[in-house]
């Protein structure tokens, strides 16, 4: 934690002596603190920050890419005459076990056009999604686990 809060100061600074606070001059600037952070960071006490960065951002484009595609199947779903939806409720089994990790995914899903995380039982082990596009409930089932929830354990472990 405190290498992250480094390297935002880092970047605060950085967009301080450039005189540009835009979004992407934070990028850049977030990007060289990182590469500075990384290049004088001490071996007797190695930080998981340099492992974790790289994978939140493999989640972010990861996250990004599905909003894209589903936007555009709910676009064309909603444009064309024919209806292709197949409406359900998918139950998940979660190896998630944190609350925020849990509060992730189900966010994440929530975010993704024609889905929607419905509740998490009691014990924590299942998640309820309801989907406007379900063919297979085992490959709908295998596409959350082998992605968000994957992605989202990389990030916590």
């Amino acid at each position: 934690m405190k290498t992250l809060l480094l390297n935002l100061l880092l970047t605060i600074a950085w967009m301080a002596l450039t005189g540009q606070f835009l979004l992407s001059n934070f990028i850049v600037g977030f990007a060289v603190a990182y590469l500075i952070l990384w290049l004088a960071q001490v071996e007797a006490d190695p930080s998981g920050y340099f492992a974790r960065v790289p994978k939140m951002i493999a989640l972010l484009t990861f996250f990004l890419w599905e909003l894209i595609k589903a936007n555009l199947k709910v676009a064309y779903d909603v444009l064309s005459p024919k209806w292709h939806m197949r409406p359900g409720v998918v139950a998940i089994p979660l190896e998630l076990t944190s609350d925020l990790e849990i509060t992730l995914l189900a966010n994440l899903i929530t975010l993704t056009p024609g889905t929607l995380s419905l509740d998490v039982s009691t014990d924590r082990k299942v998640l309820y999604v309801h989907s406007m596009y379900i063919d297979d409930v085992n490959e709908f089932q295998r596409q959350i686990k082998d992605g968000f929830e994957r992605r989202i354990r990389e990030v916590f472990q």
